[in-house]
C-alpha cells in the first residue's frame, strides 16, 4: 500500500513538472535576439512590452520601451493592457514571464509572446 502512495505522488509531481516545462497552447516564444525586430515596429503595429520582474530588478536595468508590471500584480493589472494588441512579456530568465503569459492567456489575451532567456539573454541596450 505504501508503494502505491509513493507511485501516485511521483506521478502527480511529474505531471506538475512537465506541465510547467511544456509550452502552453496559444503562447509564442521568441529568443532575445528576435526581440529587436519587435522593438523596431511602427507605433500602429507595436506590441505592448511588459517586464514582470520586481521593481528593484527593473530599476537595476531594463530594456527601453518595456514597462514594469511585476508578476505578483499582473493578475489585478490586466485591465491596463489592450486585448487587441500583441503582448510581449519578459523577466530575468524566462520562467516568470512564461507564468505571466499563462495568466494573460487565461484572462483572454490571444496574442501573448514570451521572451525566452529573459533579460539575461539580451545583448542590446538597457536603461536604469
Amino acid at each position: 500500500m505504501e508503494n502505491i502512495i509513493w507511485i501516485i505522488l511521483l506521478i502527480v509531481v511529474l505531471f506538475m513538472v512537465i506541465r510547467r516545462v511544456l509550452p502552453t497552447k496559444g503562447i509564442s516564444s521568441i529568443q532575445a535576439e528576435e526581440l529587436q525586430n519587435y522593438l523596431q515596429r511602427k507605433n500602429t503595429d507595436r506590441p505592448e512590452f511588459i517586464d514582470v520582474r520586481e521593481p528593484h530588478e527593473f530599476s537595476s536595468g531594463h530594456i527601453p520601451g518595456f514597462r514594469n508590471i511585476p508578476l505578483s500584480k499582473l493578475g489585478s493589472s490586466t485591465d491596463q493592457l489592450p486585448k487587441d494588441k500583441e503582448i510581449v512579456v519578459m523577466c530575468r530568465s524566462g520562467m516568470r514571464s512564461m507564468q505571466a503569459a499563462r495568466i494573460l492567456k487565461k484572462k483572454g489575451f490571444s496574442k501573448v509572446i514570451n521572451v525566452s532567456g529573459g533579460i539575461m539573454a539580451w545583448r542590446g541596450k538597457t536603461t536604469k
